[in-house]
């Protein structure tokens, strides 16, 4: 028998509640960690400012990686695609084939 565990309750520092702007991240790893440093590059500036360092194990990130997707892939179920600017997007000019099994064959 399995007893239920009581809900997790996580509290949030008013000094933290505002968050931290960051639109670059930083990755790097060892055998034993991955280190996160997200920071803010302003436009125009060649440097970028760290304003956030989070270290976990490899299992944890593993474990971000599944819920980053999890929850992309329902926000866009919600709002719809999220575009990356720069992504190569594959463009169709002129005729294309049908598959086979398709009208024509």
């Amino acid at each position: 028998m399995n007893p239920e565990k009581p809900a997790l309750q996580v509290e949030l520092p008013e000094d933290q509640g505002a968050g931290v702007y960051a639109n670059l991240v930083m990755i790097a790893h060892s055998p034993s960690e991955f280190i996160l440093d997200f920071a803010r590059q302003m436009p125009g500036l060649p440097k970028a400012r760290v304003v956030s360092r989070i270290i976990m194990t490899p299992q944890h990130a593993k474990l971000l990686l599944q819920a980053l997707e999890a929850n992309i892939k329902k926000y866009e179920e919600r709002f719809g695609a999220i575009k990356v600017p720069g992504a190569r997007e594959e463009r169709r000019i002129g005729f294309t084939q049908e598959p086979e099994g398709g009208e024509g064959s």
